[in-house]
């Protein structure tokens, strides 16, 4: 216990920021700028991609497919490398590990998050979609509108349970030398070289508490949601009800 207090005594600040102000940021402000951009950058690709996927077109339809099966069906490790090395030849020039991870996270979060948001869409009733279309609206509007307001607001949760899934993968960046916290405990083992386990520890504990409380946060947040839906049909009951009494009163 007293190696461990000493260790995050030394480097705890490499941990949390890298070298910052005196450097280049990294550490845990890393691995969450990482996912943040990745996430962000890769919602509206995913929203495309799971309109793509339920549209009647082929032609929208098939890429969309191919890229999610791809994206699912290959080692996260594997996208890395493939960006690291086709990037600099499809722009003629190097980029840093920071911005590979950026793209790779944006290219395999879209395929995730494409079919979280296909779901919720089709989880809605499709008497909504109906609806829309009896008032007059067109697909692009009943979506817009209408489905994808409701649906996203339900997928609040996964979205969450998606970050934390995305915080976890930033850690294979150390492989492409990204300054993240997993690299940050690569360096400060290698510095200490006889404390493997209790290094090693605290980056498991940093890991595990961050995740844990954003876990706990989407539970707060579907049990929120749930109830929330709950309390809505309730009203629609009780809204009805009386009207049925009295026509059955007047029949």
């Amino acid at each position: 216990m007293d190696s461990i207090l000493l260790i995050l005594r030394d480097y705890g600040t490499l941990l949390l920021v890298g070298q910052y102000p005196n450097g280049p940021l990294g550490g845990l402000a890393v691995t969450l700028l990482l996912s943040l951009l990745g996430l962000t950058l890769a919602f509206p690709i995913g929203v495309v991609m799971a309109l793509a996927r339920l549209s009647p077109f082929r032609w929208l339809r098939w890429p969309a497919i191919a890229l999610v099966y791809v994206a699912r069906g290959v080692p996260l490790l594997m996208f890395i490398f493939w960006v690291y090395f086709f990037v600099p030849l499809l722009i003629g020039r190097t980029v840093t590990g920071f911005t590979t991870m950026v793209v790779t996270l944006v290219i395999y979060q879209a395929a995730y998050l494409s079919e979280i948001v296909r779901s919720g869409i089709e989880g809605m009733p499709k008497g909504q979609a109906e609806a829309a279309r009896a008032l007059g609206l067109s697909y692009i509007q009943t979506m817009r509108r209408v489905i994808l307001p409701q649906a996203l607001y339900n997928m609040i949760p996964a979205l969450v349970s998606q970050f934390v899934s995305t915080i976890k993968e930033t850690s294979l960046g150390y492989v492409i030398s990204v300054n993240e916290v997993t690299f940050a405990a690569m360096q400060i083992n290698s510095s200490l070289m006889t404390q493997p386990f209790q290094v090693y520890f605290i980056l498991a504990a940093i890991y595990f508490c961050l995740c844990f409380s954003l876990t706990q946060l989407a539970r707060f947040l579907e049990g929120r949601i749930t109830s929330r839906r709950e309390g809505s049909r309730q009203s629609v009951v009780a809204v009805v009800s009386p009207s049925t009494t009295t026509t059955a009163t007047a029949a």
